[in-house]
């Protein structure tokens, strides 16, 4: 791992953006929470997070289609990650995140939680999955 300190992880989507991050030796990735996308204050919320907690890299999930092509959701994510480029000095990489959503709404199925009631908790769940993936290409 290139160097000590906590990373964090965002799952963009149309509705909702989860976050997670990890613990300072990148060793435990968790849910944080859900920001609501079209909020108007969602980039002052993201700084506040950013500010908080002082992650030394940024992983965003990248919307690539099972067949691996780019979808429509790319170009969202693209300038998404382009806005945080432009307003923090840090790290950020793609991560490809094309199960990550249905793993963590299976995760919480088994959990005996219905999809309606846990849609915020599924996309930070989503988020911990991109921020695992990202810590596991890091080692």
């Amino acid at each position: 791992m290139p160097r000590l300190g906590r990373r964090i992880a965002f799952d963009y989507g149309d509705v909702r953006i989860g976050v997670a991050i990890c613990d300072p030796d990148g060793i435990l990735a968790t849910p944080l929470i859900t920001l609501l996308r079209k909020d108007p204050k969602v980039l002052e919320s993201i700084s506040k997070i950013i500010e908080e907690y002082c992650p030394v890299k940024i992983y965003v999930g990248f919307p690539v289609q099972l067949s691996g092509k780019s979808g429509i959701a790319v170009d969202k994510v693209e300038k998404f990650t382009q806005t945080l480029r432009d307003r923090f000095d840090l790290p950020i990489e793609l991560i490809d995140e094309r199960l990550s959503t249905i793993s963590a709404t299976k995760l919480m199925r088994s959990a005996g939680v219905k999809d309606k009631d846990s849609r915020s908790t599924i996309d930070q769940m989503a988020a911990v999955e991109i921020l695992e993936q990202g810590l596991a290409r890091d080692r």
